[in-house]
């Protein structure tokens, strides 16, 4: 109870301290998924590693956007800054899901760029058609309601490559990643529809935000020290 009084009360460093931390995770998986890439050129890795390029673009963005709205408050700046944060965070949400299904679209190798080709664009475009009618409406719903099929679609994969998979130990902590990010984004439905963004549930989702990216670095960690 006291560490949540202590956060409440120092919500600005509490914001600074999270963003911090997921970046840095988000970093360290970037550089990571990057170097098993090279080792493994596996096309999978590249988009898990773009995932959590998009996720560490999103909560810095958010970090310096909500900065910069509290200096100079205006109604465009805090439109921009909902919209660039919804855009890379379904951007990652787009990106970790294709991690499981690229075998289905594309080649398992290529020169092709992971970021930007023929299937990824599209990507882009519905993030932006999401980002833009959470805009217009005034509500995260389209972000949260894509992000819950996205999560329950990557959960049900993630069960059955575990099931079909010699190699358990890393695909059953995945599973439970995925299961975790569910989790995650109901909450956050719950909290911003139910409970108006209360500051306890926000805390709690923080926590749950830092522990799930710690799960991903572990696995990350954990396959590239069999890999080398």
């Amino acid at each position: 109870m006291y560490l949540y009084d202590f956060a409440i009360q120092n919500r600005e460093i509490v914001k600074l301290v999270y963003t911090a931390v997921i970046g840095l995770i988000c970093f360290l998986i970037v550089i990571k998924t990057n170097r098993l890439f090279k080792l493994s050129l596996h096309q999978g890795i590249r988009y898990f590693r773009n995932a959590f390029c998009f996720y560490g673009l999103a909560f810095i963005a958010r970090y310096i956007f909500s900065v910069a709205c509290y200096f100079t408050p205006n109604q465009t700046h805090f439109v921009i800054a909902k919209g660039v944060f919804e855009f890379f965070l379904i951007m990652a949400g787009f990106f970790l899901l294709y991690s499981l299904l690229w075998k289905k679209f594309e080649p398992e190798k290529g020169s092709y760029s992971s970021l930007f080709n023929k299937k990824t664009i599209i990507f882009y475009f519905l993030s932006i058609i999401i980002a833009v009618l959470d805009i217009l409406w005034g509500t995260y719903f389209f972000m949260f309601a894509l992000q819950i099929l996205i999560f329950v679609y990557t959960s049900m994969i993630s069960y059955v490559k575990y099931k079909r998979s010699e190699k358990r130990s890393f695909l059953g902590l995945y599973f439970v990643v995925m299961i975790l990010n569910l989790v995650v984004w109901l909450s956050n439905f719950i909290v911003a529809t139910f409970l108006n963004w209360h500051k306890s549930g926000l805390i709690g989702i923080y926590f749950l935000n830092i522990v799930i990216f710690l799960l991903f670095l572990y696995a990350v960690v954990r396959i590239t020290r069999k890999t080398s």
